[in-house]
């Protein structure tokens, strides 16, 4: 793999700083009466992998964007926001019916189920606000981002696939059926990711759907690795929520499911390269980062 002018690493650390900054900018602390604001705040802010906007800022670092405003990181913001609320829904008594998040209390936990929904709706609310307001990025493009985002959040995407993951989730499942829950599950907020990204960078139309590629594969990775990780206790959230759902890791085995992993992150690293074929800044990040979380399974 060739060698970006700046390595991954070198960027990581400013990224998520100017991650962590622009939230906080876009979901003030609140008063202790304004619950749906802390509840807001507490959903987005939590300490999280912030996976979705580092990969949204290193795509389009990588794709030639040169921002001189936050429009870019607004993008980022607006997308870390949308699954923060998702993280929301899933936790729901309706549910996962999770305790715990990010190594705290899960929102409707600390805040009640009311206040919990009435969040997620107004976290959903201000990621397209942001969108609508990102500095210095053009009215198509912005126009542009929604459409994704939409997409990714509705019954093509995040949406369904919760739907099938409750429904369908307990019952015997095809590899076929299960990949499909996993794509909308996961795979189409990374493609919103990914596709914001050559948005802000002012992409081409090849290089988008090679990105569709990439980012159904990187995102089919992603939840295998959620799925091997069920049992683990250092996740932040309650261990075996997945202990009687038909994932490929209880219908297959660990083993075949880490194959399966990892050619997904071969397909995705191939099509990236056809992409981006000049500044690897994401798949270094990428690579780097299964490399991590694989060890911690052994």
């Amino acid at each position: 793999m060739k060698e970006s002018r700046y390595s991954a690493s070198d960027s990581i650390g400013l990224s998520l700083a100017a991650i962590e900054q622009r939230l906080d900018h876009w979901l003030p602390l609140a008063s202790e009466r304004e619950r749906v604001s802390l509840a807001m705040r507490e959903g987005a802010l939590a300490p999280g992998k912030r996976i979705r906007p580092l990969l949204l800022l290193l795509a389009a670092h990588d794709l030639g964007d040169t921002p001189t405003t936050n429009g870019t990181l607004d993008f980022a913001c607006a997308v870390e926001i949308i699954h923060a609320a998702s993280l929301i829904l899933d936790d729901m008594p309706c549910m996962d019916n999770a305790a715990t998040r990010r190594n705290q209390p899960t929102i409707h936990r600390q805040f009640g189920e009311p206040v919990a929904l009435l969040a997620v709706v107004a976290l959903v609310s201000k990621a397209f606000q942001i969108i609508s307001q990102a500095e210095g990025i053009d009215e198509k493009a912005k126009n542009n981002a929604v459409n994704e985002l939409s997409q990714a959040i509705g019954l093509q995407g995040l949406v369904q696939g919760q739907y099938q993951d409750i429904s369908e989730g307990h019952q015997s499942r095809s590899h076929e059926a299960i990949t499909l829950t996993n794509h909308y599950k996961t795979s189409t907020l990374f493609c919103a990711a990914l596709q914001m990204a050559a948005i802000a960078a002012g992409a081409s139309a090849v290089v988008r759907e090679q990105l569709r590629h990439c980012s159904f594969n990187l995102g089919q990775a992603f939840q295998l690795l959620d799925d091997l990780s069920d049992g683990s206790t250092q996740n932040g959230k309650d261990p075996h929520q997945d202990r009687d759902k038909s994932t490929l890791v209880n219908v297959f085995g660990t083993q075949k499911t880490e194959k399966q992993l990892r050619d997904h992150l071969d397909v995705a690293d191939h099509y990236f390269t056809q992409a981006c074929p000049h500044n690897q800044q994401t798949q270094q990040f990428i690579q780097q980062w299964f490399k991590q979380k694989l060890a911690t399974l052994r």
